[in-house]
């Protein structure tokens, strides 16, 4: 017996969604052990699967241990794997893999700050982003300029964006002085810029926005801008919950001590600091000794 589909396993290893790989199916592009695949085509270990000729490593969905990682975005980096422009992106400080790639669950722009999962589980990742899961976001955003009450009832009751009806699910006063003033909103969708455009449709210019919460993982406290720390079970169980994923025997760290290894063997090799305009200029931080200075934590916004 077969393990799986093939739709299915490809999407798991975050090569596209079913649909769309079903689509690269229909044209053609995928055989297995020499023989152009179809629809409904099961899989299992040791099947030679290649995509317009490329092998592709199988694993079986039963011994491929899940995989979580919680990553504070700094401003500067982009949510992409490489940059023709040659910007630092988000993937370049995480673990290496294996026969293996982190799939990013959900975007920030260049500008924005906070928290990004990163999974090797390609159809947790889609299911985390699809917005019939309806799975919350919330973010923290400085914003210039008074969100009235007639304000925030107009953006929580739903404005007409360029692609369609948007609305915050909620929104709260975070404190702060004079015209910059900390909102906290949360709302279910992720589509590009939306937190900005929605406050930008009633004459309010967003300053700061920082992702703080992703369904029911929260930034974590202590965790540093630019660092990343992997996800325990417990954690990665809740997740799998929210989008009706069967829980997995091989899944994140087991233990506080282990995780806490996690967090002390991530050392980027320089600090990075990012001017205004997003370019970004790396220093050299090394001591007498010649060993690296540990990365000076930023500070954080009221959440």
């Amino acid at each position: 017996m077969k393990d799986e589909k093939l739709q299915k396993a490809l999407a798991r290893m975050g090569l596209g969604s079913r649909r769309q790989i079903e689509e690269v199916i229909k044209a053609g592009r995928i055989s297995i052990n020499g023989t152009p695949a179809t629809i409904g085509d099961r899989v299992s270990q040791g099947d030679e699967i290649r995509v317009d000729g490329r092998l592709i490593k199988y694993t079986s969905e039963n011994e491929k241990r899940r995989r979580v990682l919680a990553y504070y975005k700094p401003e500067g980096e982009i949510c992409s794997a490489q940059d023709p422009e040659g910007r630092p992106t988000v993937f370049d400080r995480l673990p290496k893999l294996t026969h293996d790639r982190w799939v990013m669950v959900g975007r920030l722009d260049i500008n924005s700050t906070g928290l990004l999962l990163f999974t090797n589980d390609g159809e947790m990742a889609h299911r985390l982003m699809h917005p019939s899961n309806e799975i919350v976001r919330e973010y923290a955003v400085r914003v210039l300029g008074e969100v009235t009450p007639e304000i925030a009832r107009t953006l929580t009751a739903g404005v007409m964006l360029e692609d369609g009806m948007a609305q915050f699910d909620d929104i709260k006063e975070g404190g702060g002085e004079g015209i910059n003033k900390w909102y906290h909103v949360k709302l279910k969708e992720g589509r590009n810029r939306e937190v900005r455009r929605l406050f930008e449709s009633q004459g309010l210019k967003v300053s700061r926005l920082l992702r703080t919460r992703y369904g029911s993982i929260a930034l974590p406290k202590e965790l540093r801008t630019g660092r990343f720390l992997e996800l325990d079970k417990k954690e990665i169980h809740t997740l799998t919950d929210l989008v009706n994923l069967r829980p997995r025997h091989g899944t994140g760290l087991h233990g506080a001590a282990k995780r806490k290894q996690e967090r002390i063997k991530d050392k980027p090799l320089k600090a990075r600091r990012t001017n205004p305009t997003g370019r970004s200029d790396q220093r050299s931080t090394d001591n007498k000794s010649g060993s690296r200075k540990p990365q000076q934590s930023r500070g954080r916004k009221p959440q």
